[in-house]
């Protein structure tokens, strides 16, 4: 079983800027909110693709199971907070 700790670490180590939030009732699902300003003119489909290379492996050994992805560039967040 992988902790949203180590999902986050993963996410941070693909995304060094980025801001990283994880949270799992079961270990094997999360639901993980990224702010990155690398996100800036991708489309959602690939802002998603960046943080699934950063879990690929994770995601391949069945580790992670399902993964539900809220995208954000620092400006979106702050519009949307």
């Amino acid at each position: 079983m992988i902790s949203p700790d180590q999902v986050e670490a993963m996410i941070k180590a693909g995304l060094p800027d980025a801001q990283v939030t994880a949270v799992s009732p079961d270990g094997e699902h999360f639901e993980v909110t990224v702010i990155s300003p690398v996100f800036a003119g991708k489309r959602r489909v690939q802002q998603h693709q960046l943080v699934y290379g950063a879990v690929q492996q994770a995601m391949a050994s069945e580790a992670i199971h399902a993964l539900s992805l809220n995208t954000y560039t620092p400006e979106e967040w702050a519009t949307k907070n």
